[in-house]
């Protein structure tokens, strides 16, 4: 089995896509995770970077910014072909919205799966705070419903949202793996979604337990005979980031902790 690492945009908008693809490539990933620009002259910037340095696409949705349903829905329908324009290996999606009703978050589940069976491009929904599956109990109650729903595994929003590693809440986790089809490797802790740093010795506890999780999702993913599992590692820029209160300045190096998460990951994950 394939296990293939792929960059986020995220935190590196400021490089044109050619020097941020050409960076991605050198240091070894075999993809990005990002949105599409609607800018068509961009857009084309991006396609031919990708192409010029072989790189895979994975397309991210993150625009769940309106609170009435209707029009939620209508954008999510949107963002998702204007994704598939490029053609990605899949989306990551953070569908919904916390305070949407069970109906509503279940009728975008339903407009991703008719998204798939027109483009046979696989949504994998994310388990993000705010969105549909922001914790581990409401998520378990979604994945019971939908056998066919799949994932992203985020679980350091789980463990921010609930103020633990999840210990009492193993079913869950056991459920999550056989649906996880994408991972975001970031390292969350009880008190936020994201570590400072996981190469400190102060976060090793976060860091097993996560390391634990997607293992498990790397082991079902062997025993089903998937030919590939995807990973972004995702830790993100400051205010994401722990960063000074008075000059702003982030108090690690997020394209370094996330290519040492990458190298980590392809040394332990097995």
């Amino acid at each position: 089995m394939n296990v293939l690492f792929f960059c986020p945009r995220w935190g590196s908008e400021h490089f044109n896509w050619d020097s941020f693809c050409n960076k991605v490539k050198a240091s070894g990933y075999n993809g990005i995770e990002a949105g599409v620009p609607f800018d068509e002259d961009e857009k084309i910037q991006m396609k031919n970077a990708l192409q010029k340095y072989e790189l895979q696409f994975i397309g991210q949705y993150w625009q769940s910014f309106e609170k009435d349903f209707q029009k939620n829905l209508a954008s999510y329908i949107l963002h998702l072909h204007h994704l598939a324009s490029l053609n990605p290996v899949k989306i990551d999606a953070q569908t919904g919205k916390d305070y949407f009703s069970l109906e509503q978050n279940n009728t975008l589940f339903d407009a991703a799966t008719e998204f798939t069976d027109t483009t046979g491009i696989l949504i994998t929904h994310e388990t993000h705070r705010n969105k549909a599956l922001f914790a581990a109990p409401i998520a378990l109650q979604y994945l019971k419903q939908n056998p066919s729903l799949t994932i992203t595994a985020d679980f350091s929003h789980w463990c921010n949202v609930s103020e633990s590693y999840l210990e009492d809440q193993q079913e869950t986790i056991d459920i999550a793996v056989q649906h996880a089809i994408h991972i975001h490797a970031r390292v969350g802790h009880t008190q936020s979604a994201q570590v400072t740093d996981p190469r400190f010795p102060e976060w090793q506890e976060a860091l097993e337990h996560h390391l634990q999780w997607w293992r498990k999702i790397y082991q079902h993913h062997l025993q089903q005979q998937k030919p590939t599992l995807t990973i972004t590692p995702e830790f993100g820029p400051a205010p994401y980031m722990m960063h000074h209160p008075v000059t702003k300045e982030p108090l690690a190096n997020q394209w370094e902790i996330n290519c040492w998460m990458m190298e980590y990951l392809k040394e332990h994950l097995i």
